[in-house]
């Protein structure tokens, strides 16, 4: 979860931790995660450089327009890295998180350590200009028919599949991809709710409320060290939206002892949340064996006991036993879409071409997967996409393949959840209050004859 700019520690200078998001960036320019960038930077200045990079990739589409603007010969990769940082933190979606004259001084300084000739004499200049020409420069680069990606802050290919996707919500659905998101909680329904839990919290001073039976929402982000009853399995992060796998799965029950395969498990928030609301046999398996380690975490922290296997989902030859599975969750890889807001690069570091092979990988894995399935038991197909090809589309053509000779059904479920306030169904207004991430969900059963 990630925090504001503005809450970024006051130790460290912002030069340098300036110096260490322009590093982050050039590395999702590179094609890296956010992520691996992070773990590169020192332990002291990874908080705060978190904060910046978050910022600096939802505006990045705005900032690099800028700098094309205001200096159209591209500057050597780790100035031009640091003044689109700058020129994002600078540009306007609110209050920016700095004031102009610090900002501009702590860029020229960070400009200085990085050791280029002239480096900070040209971003003063290119900074000094942008706060003189601001107004008119986003005016200009937010106007109807202005570049999609100056304006949108997602690259253009994006901007015109969600457009053909959801033509009533495109332009809402971006424009929650910049929010902050809420930092929503999982009550362990085998110590309590979440109306207990919000009490429990608010003896420690931390303000939540409480969405659903087993679902809050922190009225203010916290690391998860600070959150009363975390470490001692109470409560686990996991959005709303994610929230519904286990209770759509195990329906109107699952007898003690029935075996279920969650196929893609970690980082195990599903797996566990399975095995909060019912007794079963659990097998939990991932192609990675280093994030396996964290299901394993997960479930020793909150208390429950799964089998865990490394293996590919698309092979069960390599390691299925032969006995059917009364329940099947397929979290399939998926182009992550819907989690934008939380995981700001992604945005930046798909491509268009990565849809159609993720829509090939998630049929490739219903395929395998569907002869494994008992009759009579159910498949939960979903994606934290917002793509209709990695959706709707990918569940259409699965039930022409099967739906005759495999037997397939598709069951209520939620389908599209466009990652908007108004994500419930009926069934789920309680979790309406506050705007999820997008997801999407199919519930396929398998005919008992």
């Amino acid at each position: 979860m990630s925090a504001a700019p503005a809450d970024a520690p006051n130790s460290l200078p912002l030069a340098r931790l300036l110096g260490h998001a322009a590093d982050a960036l050039q590395a999702v320019r590179a094609g890296r995660s956010l992520d691996a960038a992070l773990a590169a930077c020192p332990g002291d200045a990874r908080p705060g450089t978190q904060a910046l990079a978050f910022h600096v990739l939802r505006w990045l589409g705005s900032a690099q327009a800028v700098r094309k603007r205001l200096a159209p010969r591209t500057p050597p990769p780790k100035i031009d890295a640091l003044l689109t940082c700058a020129l994002a933190l600078l540009w306007p979606p609110g209050a920016p998180p700095y004031a102009d004259h610090v900002l501009v001084d702590q860029a020229v300084r960070a400009a200085r350590e990085r050791g280029a000739r002239d480096g900070g004499a040209f971003v003063n200049a290119v900074l000094r200009r942008f706060v003189r020409e601001r107004e008119a420069l986003v005016v200009a680069l937010t106007a109807p028919g202005a570049d999609a990606e100056a304006r949108w802050n997602h690259p253009a290919w994006w901007v015109k599949q969600l457009r053909a996707d959801w033509p009533a919500h495109w332009q809402h659905m971006l424009e929650a991809d910049n929010r902050h998101p809420p930092m929503t909680l999982r009550a362990n329904a085998r110590r309590g709710d979440a109306a207990g839990a919000v009490a429990r919290l608010a003896a420690h001073g931390i303000a939540a409320r409480a969405l659903g039976s087993h679902t809050l929402v922190l009225d203010r982000p916290l690391a998860v060290q600070r959150i009363a009853g975390f470490a001692e399995g109470e409560l686990s992060v996991q959005d709303a939206a994610a929230q519904r796998a286990a209770p759509l799965l195990i329906g109107a029950g699952l007898p003690p002892g029935a075996r279920v395969l969650d196929a893609c498990a970690a980082p195990g928030g599903k797996t566990a949340h399975l095995l909060e609301l019912a007794d079963l046999d659990l097998l939990a398996l991932d192609h990675d064996a280093a994030r396996l380690a964290r299901v394993a975490e997960n479930l020793a922290r909150l208390g429950l006991q799964a089998r865990l296997l490394a293996g590919d989902a698309g092979d069960p030859a390599a390691w299925w036993d032969g006995q059917a599975f009364d329940a099947i969750l397929l979290d399939a890889p998926c182009s992550a879409s819907g989690v934008v807001r939380r995981h700001p690069d992604v945005r930046w570091l798909r491509r268009a071409g990565d849809i159609a092979a993720l829509a090939r990988t998630q049929a490739r894995l219903l395929d395998a997967l569907w002869p494994l399935l008992a009759r009579g038991g159910r498949l939960l197909y979903c994606t934290c996409s917002v793509f209709r090809a990695e959706g709707e589309a990918v569940i259409d053509a699965f039930l022409q393949r099967q739906g005759q000779t495999g037997g397939a059904r598709r069951l209520p479920a939620p389908g599209h959840l466009p990652g908007l306030a108004d994500n419930a169904d009926a069934g789920a207004a309680d979790l309406a209050q506050a705007a999820s991430d997008g997801f999407f969900y199919a519930l396929i059963e398998k005919a008992d004859h």
